[in-house]
């Protein structure tokens, strides 16, 4: 549900850009930034300096004018290509908003927008860059290197020579070239705006190469980062498994010297004291195989867990933990009792990490039941999370510590392996709970009947 939210944020966003660029002649037009006053200096006492300074002003006007729906209908590519696996969505979408944008403006706006030159430079450079970058740039580094392209490119629509060839046909943009013709700064015009033009392009070219770059890098530093701790899990994880496999064989060999003993014995002392060793000989045998195999599961009471929860926990000495059980303690879940408990603690050590440093610490292990869960849940006072952290918590290899993140992402995998789910909610410097949702075919109570 967050990432169909977040989803839908994005497109929102993307499309409010384009109704910007569509809307911003109203908003920042020439008369907004004296522009008409300028040509008017300039016409009345024609300069080299207040030339230049209209040019400057024209192009700063028309890059800040094009910048929303460039962008808009870059990131909207962007987003649409991904959500519905249509990589060709990134260059038709471009290609078809922009000229709309000119179209739709020029219906209401009797100065005219010309779609020249420039303007199909940038939708050509636009696809250029999706496929430079290929999904690795950021959307706000996007937006820095499309707003010095824009920047760059505008200029073409100031050198003389290139009118002929559908640059620079807007009437403001004409007229300053007229004027330079008449005054006999043509040429000059045309040179510092292809110089212009090649600088800011050049500039962004190599921006776009170096950007890449380092998010590449960035990416395979987090791939690296996230490999070694499934390296490390896979490895801990395959030594403790060698470990409790090994237990087998002491277990088998006690079951039968405790046989053994029963067959030679007739004390009852002793016949009682050999029934308890067979039955914890099979509780732990039972263990063995939970923790062996992730599939094996049997019926667990809520009373049984939270022992087994409190057996390998609970010794922080600074911090207080308290139990609410508004769920009957004889109510049984079917789960992997070993991989259950390990999940609640380590719910409990980001808990601890969580309220490190902060007085009146407290911990709180409840459980819970409604109509459609059994619920188990991990609550602190501790810091808090931002959105940003509560949604890539339970990404393998992330971490809000200086350590790879594995903890969460065990928890993650025991919640699908129990078919259940998990819900976290926290707010910053308040505190977090995070909830085990076990849906009820999971559940029985003591007081049903089972064939």
């Amino acid at each position: 549900m967050k990432s169909f939210f977040s989803y839908n944020k994005r497109i929102m966003f993307s499309i409010t850009l384009i109704l910007m660029g569509t809307m911003m002649p109203l908003w920042l037009s020439a008369d907004a930034v004296d522009l008409h006053s300028l040509m008017e200096k300039l016409s009345e006492n024609p300069n080299g300096n207040t030339l230049m300074l209209t040019a400057i002003l024209l192009v700063m006007l028309n890059t800040f004018r094009a910048l929303p729906h460039y962008l808009g209908a870059l990131l909207l590519g962007d987003e649409l290509s991904v959500r519905l696996e249509r990589p060709w969505l990134k260059v038709a979408i471009p290609i078809v908003v922009i000229p709309f944008v000119y179209f739709f403006i020029n219906l209401y706006n009797p100065l005219r927008y010309h779609f020249g030159g420039p303007a199909i430079l940038l939708v050509c450079s636009i696809i250029v860059l999706q496929f430079i970058s290929n999904g690795n740039l950021r959307p706000v580094l996007k937006g820095f290197i499309l707003i010095q392209l824009i920047f760059g490119l505008q200029w073409l629509d100031v050198v003389v020579w290139l009118t002929p060839f559908g640059f620079g046909g807007g009437p403001i943009s004409s007229e300053l070239k007229i004027i330079a013709s008449q005054i006999g700064m043509d040429s000059a015009l045309s040179f510092y705006s292809l110089l212009l033009c090649c600088v800011f392009t050049i500039n962004t070219l190599v921006l776009v190469i170096y950007l890449t770059v380092s998010e590449q890098k960035t990416l395979m530093k987090h791939n690296l980062h996230l490999a070694r701790g499934e390296i490390i899990e896979s490895r801990s994880g395959r030594e403790a498994l060698h470990l409790v496999h090994d237990l087998k064989t002491p277990l088998a060999l006690i079951e039968g010297l405790n046989s053994l003993i029963q067959l030679k014995t007739k004390d009852k002392a002793i016949l009682a004291y050999t029934e308890r060793i067979s039955n914890s000989i099979e509780s732990t045998s039972n263990m063995v195989s939970e923790i062996l195999y992730k599939d094996k599961k049997n019926w667990c009471s809520l009373k049984l867990l939270i022992g087994y929860v409190r057996a390998n926990k609970l010794s922080y000495s600074d911090i207080h933990f308290h139990f609410e059980l508004g769920a009957g303690e004889q109510t049984e879940i079917f789960i992997n009792k070993i991989r259950m408990t390990r999940a609640i603690i380590n719910l409990i050590d980001n808990a601890c990490d969580a309220v490190e440093g902060i007085q009146d610490a407290h911990i709180t292990i409840h459980t819970a039941e409604d109509k459609q869960h059994v619920k188990l849940g991990v609550e602190d006072n501790g810091k808090g999370m931002t959105h940003k952290e509560q949604k890539n918590i339970l990404r393998a290899g992330y971490s809000t510590k200086a350590h790879p993140g594995v903890g969460l992402t065990f928890v993650k995998n025991v919640v699908e392996e129990h078919d259940a789910t998990l819900h976290i909610s926290s707010s910053k410097q308040i505190g977090t709970i995070i909830w085990i949702k076990l849906p009820k075919e999971c559940v029985r109570h003591e007081h049903t009947n089972y064939r």
